[in-house]
């Protein structure tokens, strides 16, 4: 289906809730998989609370530097409400730099899903436990196979914006094409 031919799907609030289920589960995990693996010392509960802190944080990154440039900024075509906030916060940007904003910015939240396996691996290799092991796996599971699965066949897969985002691409998308004499 062409970009053109695509219409935005309006998400209710219950479904807006349901699309961020996968991101605050995989921020839990993290909590928990940090605090667990160091033994719930007061250390571990002010890491596990600077990555609660950094998920919360990145979700404004995105919605400050990402969204004003999406089709779905400031609409309830956004699948998880990120566009309805950023346009309480920021002013509408050019949907011709979505894909170079999301380029950019979306590194910065990439380390949300390494930090727990960094340190959830640290903690096993200094002192094996099944139980933290099988909490690092889930996580690995929920936020490397879940979590992306969900994002693209919930939110993408209607996306306006989808032939030229870097996320499909490299899912297996179509190659970008050249929005309004845009190279991209």
């Amino acid at each position: 289906m062409r970009r053109a031919d695509r219409t935005m799907h309006e998400y209710s609030k219950l479904r807006t809730v349901i699309a961020n289920l996968p991101y605050l589960v995989m921020i839990l995990m993290g909590v928990a998989t940090i605090a667990d693996g160091f033994s719930f010392s007061r250390w571990a509960w002010i890491g596990a609370g600077a990555y609660l802190a950094y998920g919360v944080a990145g979700a404004f990154w995105i919605m400050i530097f990402m969204c004003p440039y999406c089709a779905y900024y400031g609409t309830r075509g956004c699948p998880c409400g990120y566009g309805m906030i950023s346009a309480m916060l920021v002013r509408k940007g050019s949907r011709n730099c979505f894909s170079e904003k999301f380029r950019r910015h979306i590194p910065v939240i990439v380390p949300l899903w390494l930090i727990p396996v960094v340190c959830g691996g640290m903690a096993l290799r200094n002192s094996f436990s099944w139980w933290l092991a099988g909490l690092l796996f889930a996580f690995v599971i929920h936020s490397f196979v879940v979590l992306p699965l969900f994002s693209k066949r919930h939110g993408c897969a209607d996306c306006p914006q989808k032939d030229d985002c870097p996320w499909m691409q490299g899912a297996g998308g179509r190659q970008a094409l050249p929005q309004d004499g845009v190279k991209l």
